[in-house]
């Protein structure tokens, strides 16, 4: 089973998903505070492990192998997973002041232009094969076909090695990138899914545009009787 998975990721990525949105919808709650979560665990590692490192340089004149490289690897992991998560609370900023002269009919016509640039953009990362049928040229498949080329080809990364216990399990001591890499293809396909929530929604009228608009209006009209009173 698991090989099978493996031969196609990008049926396998569908599929992972496809599972998530249906999580999302059964158990809204659980599954915003499973992303919370995982957003707040990457951010506490990498505090910690700038925090040691430092510690280490500075108080032992020592360190940890790869420290720097798990940091970035880290942060890539924030920024991908949490794109999607700024997509579904709405935080994404933008500049709508141009697009707000325009009649509500026009208006609505960008705001789900933008949410269909933003699912484009995900799905052009994620599989770029398509394209080649519009008569553009690609160099590889995406996101799913860099990450399937890395777990191919089974290469470590720079400096971060595996534990002790790990190495024998792996056969390498050094991480492979298709680990480090596996986020690519999940987080554009998160975003992919959150892109085609915030298109529906705006179609139904339930939300204005796919980035936060009027955010700071919204909070000075929120906050102008604090200093009356």
């Amino acid at each position: 089973m698991a090989s099978l998975l493996l031969n196609y990721p990008l049926l396998t990525l569908v599929g992972f998903i496809t599972l998530y949105f249906i999580a999302d919808k059964l158990a809204p709650r659980v599954m915003n505070e499973l992303e919370e979560i995982v957003i707040a665990l990457i951010l506490a590692a990498m505090t910690l492990v700038a925090f040691v490192q430092v510690v280490m340089r500075y108080g032992f004149n020592s360190g940890f192998q790869g420290a720097l490289e798990l940091n970035r690897i880290l942060f890539a992991w924030l920024i991908l997973f949490g794109m999607s998560y700024a997509v579904k609370i709405n935080s994404h900023l933008g500049i709508d002041s141009l697009i707000r002269l325009f009649p509500r009919p026009v208006f609505r016509g960008f705001a789900i232009f933008g949410a269909l640039a933003v699912l484009l953009y995900a799905v052009m990362f994620i599989n770029a094969d398509w394209l080649k049928s519009l008569g553009a040229t690609t160099r590889g498949g995406g996101a799913v076909d860099y990450w399937w080329k890395m777990y191919r080809v089974g290469i470590g990364l720079d400096d971060l090695k595996y534990p002790a216990f790990m190495v024998e399990m792996t056969g390498q001591d050094r991480v492979h990138r298709w680990v480090a890499y596996l986020i690519l293809p999940i987080g554009l396909g998160l975003l992919a899914m959150r892109a085609v929530q915030a298109l529906v929604e705006i179609i139904q009228g339930k939300r204005e545009l796919i980035i936060a608009s009027h955010e700071a209006e919204d909070l000075v009209e929120k906050n102008r009787n604090i200093l009356k009173d």
